[in-house]
């Protein structure tokens, strides 16, 4: 007799992508957090702007992805929503524990921790869900999970605006870690681990098990998989940075406060990027059925729409007219997404999606991640003798739009290997 499936059902499989969402959405509030707080923890602790590019950057995304690939690995073998528990657990743990640091190596230590727990995070999430979730149905369940993004932007932004202008920086680490405990207990008492290869018939073995080094060798022997890693992580340079540096920017250049900029930011970069992640996968799937390109072809086209107003926010001579241009990259900066995480697991096999997601992560996060708010916070140190206060403002206008234009150029590139490497994928 086959085994009893606690997904069944479409409400059981909604819930379960629904959790896990609100745990996604918790991970990016702890990490966004940072980046409406970091002009205030810049003053008080006298850092520059290559250190808070480390603290929201390189120093996290390392840890983050190092940590990620023998947790993925481990996911690929072990009880899957035991790992996001503990995970969301150790993560919220050290955002609170963030507002007691007294000094920039406690921050730092505080972030690599967060960072640490958050590498437990998606892995296991995206082997759950593409184990509930059908491949025709599998890159709009994987946005609507990715959604929590944005709504933890959003959130970050908002709450940490407000509590960062009523209560002071470190109050807001507390106020938005503690909850997170609560999710974790959550989590593991109410999440039942699917039956992996179900939805897809497909019955794992004990040869189903691949090391790491399998796993990564099948995907980089994928011309498809180069270029969407590439296309994804330049996107995410430009988004990363954006997010992360979007905030300094306002107040500097234009003179706003935290407050009201946070209700700006939540809706542009949180809102509207939600909208954008889940649609844009949804339209995917819609056009897939004539064409599976369209899954490489619409990242590369929302990334063109993008480049014309990323330029035109750092040219703009007042706040809200830069604001308002920044909504259409906030609604599309992340369409890829989705798109990108099922095509991945669509190449490889059923133990090794944890591990796949762990490998795009890598590559994303290392380049978007890692590089991307050091790279603005670099340049801008290196433009602040001569520039000033502006040395933020030319950063992002000299390095973002070049890095989503590079982005499009590998979506484009993918889209033409990925009818005959999807076909080409391990039973």
């Amino acid at each position: 007799m086959p085994p009893e499936n606690p997904y069944s059902s479409r409400s059981a499989r909604y819930y379960a992508v629904g959790l896990l969402m609100v745990v996604y959405t918790f991970n990016f509030i702890d990490r966004q957090l940072l980046a409406i707080l970091q002009e205030s923890i810049k003053v008080e602790l006298e850092l520059s702007d290559s250190q808070l590019g480390l603290l929201t950057g390189f120093a996290f995304a390392l840890f983050y992805v190092t940590a990620g690939i023998p947790i993925a690995r481990w996911a690929d073998r072990g009880n899957r929503r035991n790992i996001i528990s503990y995970a969301v657990g150790i993560w919220s743990f050290m955002t609170a524990l963030s507002g007691l640091a007294a000094n920039y190596g406690q921050l730092l230590a505080a972030r690599v921790g967060v960072g640490v727990g958050e590498a437990g995070g998606s892995p296991p999430a995206h082997s759950i869900i593409s184990d509930i979730f059908p491949p025709e149905k599998r890159a709009s369940a994987l946005a609507l999970y990715s959604t929590g993004v944005n709504i933890g932007i959003a959130f970050g932004f908002l709450f940490g605006g407000w509590l960062n202008e009523i209560f002071g920086w470190r109050i807001a680490f507390m106020v938005v870690g503690i909850p997170g405990l609560l999710i974790a207990l959550f989590v593991r008492f109410t999440l039942k681990e699917p039956i992996r290869g179900l939805s897809e018939n497909r019955e794992v073995t004990a040869e189903s098990n691949h090391s790491f080094f399998d796993v990564l060798k099948l995907l980089w022997s994928r011309l498809t998989f180069r270029h969407m890693a590439f296309g994804a992580a330049l996107n995410a340079f430009a988004g990363y940075a954006t997010a992360g540096w979007t905030a300094s920017f306002m107040i500097r250049s234009h003179g706003m406060t935290t407050g009201e900029l946070g209700t700006w930011l939540a809706a542009i970069l949180g809102l509207g990027g939600a909208i954008g992640v889940y649609f844009g996968s949804l339209f995917a799937e819609k056009l897939a059925v004539r064409d599976v390109r369209w899954y490489m072809w619409l990242p590369t086209i929302t990334g063109i729409i993008c480049l014309p107003f990323m330029v035109g926010v750092y040219t703009a001579s007042t706040p809200y007219v830069a604001l308002t241009l920044s909504i259409i990259p906030g609604l599309l900066f992340n369409v890829y997404l989705g798109n990108t995480l099922a095509m991945t697991h669509g190449m490889v096999g059923l133990r090794m999606r944890a591990t796949s997601s762990a490998i795009l992560f890598f590559i994303l996060n290392l380049i978007g991640l890692g590089i991307g708010p050091w790279a603005v916070g670099f340049l801008s140190d290196q433009l602040g003798a001569s520039l000033g206060s502006e040395s933020l403002r030319t950063a992002m206008l000299y390095l973002l739009p070049v890095a989503m234009a590079w982005s499009v150029l590998h979506f484009y590139l993918a889209a033409r290997t990925l009818k005959s490497d999807l076909a080409n994928a391990p039973a």
